[in-house]
């Protein structure tokens, strides 16, 4: 079996985590850290409910003065990196909301080795212009991670965080941090760009139209150009028109798409089949191709979700295609038995529907 990510707080990690305390601050006492690490609630712990509980346990083991401890946070932070380094910023989270610059300041330090992307938000929350202000100061930082924190940190809808609303509602204060980063010349940081688009057009679609306009105006760089389909592809999947045109697809008028078959049943944990042909008089031209599953949920009624085929520029006037979708369980879906539905979308238009069935 796969290790759990929880699992990473192994005895050794935590001793690690302990000694290198030590080392930094003589006073700390480390069995007695360990042994509260490792209390009888400690197996029923997730990952976050884990890496909270480290931060916890750490403020009752380090000096109660909020700047002492924080030096030595940054001290010990170095030896340690990635997400199982996350309790790091959140001890900032958890006890620096009242001394707002020297919380800044020291996550500024933190996210450089694992992330501050969580911790930051609370402050976005309650000190809404110093924060964006400052992120406008991160944005420019010579740090990759920094920059990054300028735009992960206030991206509306980040997942597994707290949400923003008030950008949610109007995000026009973060945009001039995107701006400032859109030609980054790290992946790390313009894909962190393309997802803040990404969150902003499900509330203001319109807005990232606008921006997606002009930012691939006066021939864009390559990065450019894959930032902003990355951060529409939202608006690609719910077919926003002035989206497609700005990619070049075009309403499918002149094709016709024959012989869709599709499996007329398929089992739980099985693959289903379909295949179809696209026709048209001349050339197919630029085509994206996708498929929807009209999923039967809980309640007895269906959703769709839309997964893509392709994207490619198609010379001949016919090409067909065969795909399979799995129905193995994962954990991010709950498929329920019963009538579901499969839709061909050509250049967002759904252009052939078929019913099938998923059994036991």
């Amino acid at each position: 079996m796969a290790e759990l990510l929880k699992d990473v707080y192994s005895p050794a990690f935590i001793d690690s985590v302990a000694t290198q305390f030590k080392i930094a601050y003589p006073s700390f006492k480390k069995q007695s850290f360990v042994d509260t690490i490792f209390d009888a609630q400690w197996q029923q712990k997730e990952l976050k409910a884990r890496l909270t509980f480290i931060a916890q346990t750490l403020h009752q083991f380090l000096p109660q003065d909020f700047q002492k401890s924080t030096n030595i946070l940054k001290q010990v932070a170095p030896f340690f990196g990635s997400y199982e380094a996350m309790f790091f910023p959140a001890f900032v989270e958890l006890y620096g909301l009242d001394d707002y610059q020297t919380s800044i300041e020291t996550l500024a330090v933190l996210t450089q080795f694992s992330s501050a992307e969580f911790a930051v938000r609370p402050f976005i929350i309650n000190y809404p212009e110093q924060m964006i202000a400052q992120m406008l100061i991160w944005a420019g930082d010579d740090n990759v991670h920094v920059r990054r924190l300028a735009s992960e940190g206030c991206r509306p809808r980040l997942p597994w965080a707290c949400a923003l609303p008030a950008f949610k509602k109007d995000p026009s204060a973060i945009i001039p941090i995107l701006e400032k980063l859109k030609d980054d010349n790290e992946d790390y940081v313009y894909r962190s760009v393309a997802n803040n688009l990404n969150d902003i057009s499900k509330d203001n679609p319109q807005l990232v139209v606008k921006l997606a306009q002009r930012w691939l105006q006066d021939k864009p760089t390559k990065n450019r150009r894959w930032l902003v389909k990355h951060g529409c592809r939202g608006l690609l999947k719910s077919a926003e028109p002035a989206v497609l045109a700005l990619f070049g697809y075009s309403p499918p008028t002149d094709i016709t798409l024959q012989q869709l078959v599709v499996d007329e049943k398929v089992c739980l944990g099985e693959k289903l089949s379909f295949s179809f042909i696209l026709d048209s008089s001349k050339a197919l031209g630029k085509c994206r191709l996708e498929f929807a599953i009209s999923f039967m949920k809980s309640n007895g009624k269906q959703a769709d979700k839309i997964f893509k085929i392709s994207e490619s520029e198609i010379t001949s006037n016919t090409k067909s295609f065969t795909k399979q979708f799995s129905f193995k369980a994962i954990s991010t879906r709950k498929y329920y038995l019963g009538a579901h539905q499969i839709s061909i979308i050509v250049n967002g238009v759904k252009m052939a529907t078929q019913d099938f069935e998923l059994t036991d």
